[in-house]
């Protein structure tokens, strides 16, 4: 959200219409906050925390002026948490880290950023007119379209061993738990009176759903595909043990290699000469950013690269370092990748040029991890398909590498 003016009672009018209008209640630490916190006493049996101890975490947290009589996070509270110097009586020290946990989640504001920080970041005419970055942006600029070989039965077949390989899945549970309520001004006030042990249903207790309905609006398959890999996995005992489950691990399962399905099966091809990414773009589309998310440059297209993290940053900090790279560019969000999971925006251009002699040309895709597990799904996917465009854009005559590094050293072992 970006408030244009006044914008401290624009992000907490804001907020009062979403708690009217969703019953959240934001900064709110509530009595029974902590009830939950599993507690394991002596003899190893594990335990709820329960109401009446979260009233006694509840009532240090107002006495220390971390919260007031309604429960409203103050700023002692957010200092404490930053600082790292939020303490719980003795009874509660084994539980500090779950409480801690529960209250940067509660303590957090809504990011409504200040309309007056917010800049427009001007190019550099110097970088972006010179020869070097206009050797760069011919290598990169092209646009082009794809093609999927999709192999239906691989598919099936992977998704059923996927499936096949998943980990058991329990019988469904119910946990009962019993408890007073006091309607009063103040609020609802609750007391826990009993709390029951886990109660085990019996698989001719539960109401089956519709499977094939669930799985076809959440994979896009057809049913007859969904027969086939359900019945081929021998698991629907597991579908009767815990429906519900069941459906979301199959989903996954099945969305997960069909993601690789597709990355596998692409291919690129390069449209006509005339389509490609014109470099005046940079001029002709603003760029924006708010001063804390920018770092000023001198080797860069623009005057300013804005960062969305950290590492960004300081990726930013090394190319301005280096006395390799000549220029680079923080790519806009206009510079898009056709993907069959959607447009994928890489991070960077650079230009590095070793003794003044041999000119390398690099997009840079930068990512804290380089294990695919680390990585979203989808994002994973898009940064194969990106490997697969640049890979076909780059030839003999015209050559750049597209390289996923986990910081700026990651990316110098490429030169």
């Amino acid at each position: 959200m970006i408030a244009t003016e006044s914008y401290e009672q624009f992000a907490e009018n804001l907020q009062k219409e979403i708690e009217q209008d969703t019953g959240i209640r934001f900064g709110i630490v509530e009595k029974h906050q902590f009830a939950a916190i599993p507690v394991t006493d002596d003899s190893g049996r594990t335990t709820a925390l329960g109401v009446d101890q979260s009233k006694a975490i509840w009532a240090y947290l107002k006495e220390s002026g971390y919260v007031d009589a309604k429960g409203k996070v103050q700023d002692e509270l957010r200092k404490a948490l930053a600082d790292e110097t939020l303490r719980l009586p003795e009874p509660f020290q084994q539980q500090l880290p779950q409480v801690r946990d529960i209250l940067r989640k509660l303590a957090g504001k809504l990011d409504v950023k200040d309309a007056n920080q917010r800049v427009t970041i001007k190019t550099r005419q110097a970088v972006l007119h010179s020869p070097e970055f206009q050797a760069l942006w011919d290598r990169i600029k092209h646009k082009t379209t794809y093609r999927v070989k999709f192999d239906n039965d691989r598919l099936i077949a992977d998704s059923v061993k996927t499936i096949q390989n998943c980990p058991p899945i329990t019988k469904t549970r119910v946990h009962i738990r019993k408890a007073d309520l006091a309607i009063g001004r103040g609020g609802v006030d609750t007391t826990e009176t009993a709390a029951g042990a886990p109660i085990t249903l019996d698989e001719s207790d539960i109401e089956l759903p519709d499977i094939l309905t669930d799985l076809q609006d959440k994979t896009q398959l057809t049913r007859r595909s969904l027969v086939r890999i359900l019945t081929e996995s021998e698991r629907l005992g597991d579908f009767a043990r815990n429906p519900q489950q069941f459906i979301e691990l199959a989903a996954e399962s099945i969305n997960r290699m069909k993601r690789m399905a597709l990355v596998d099966g692409i291919k690129y091809q390069r449209l006509g000469d005339e389509y490609f990414y014109a470099q005046e773009l940079f001029e002709n589309e603003e760029l924006t950013g708010y001063l804390k998310n920018t770092l000023a440059v001198t080797k860069s297209v623009h005057e300013h690269v804005v960062y969305d993290l950290g590492g960004e940053r300081t990726f930013a900090e090394k190319l301005e370092q280096n006395t390799a790279v000549k220029v680079y560019a923080k790519l806009p969000g206009w510079f898009k990748v056709p993907t069959p999971l959607g447009t994928y925006n890489p991070d960077w251009a650079v230009l590095v040029e070793h003794d003044g002699a041999e000119r390398l040309f690099f997009v840079v895709e930068t990512k804290p991890s380089l294990f695919a597990e680390d990585l979203r799904g989808k994002e994973d996917a898009k940064i194969e398909c990106g490997k697969a465009h640049f890979r076909h854009l780059s030839t003999a005559e015209s050559q750049v590498e597209y390289v996923v590094a986990r910081n700026f050293d990651d990316f110098t072992k490429h030169w």
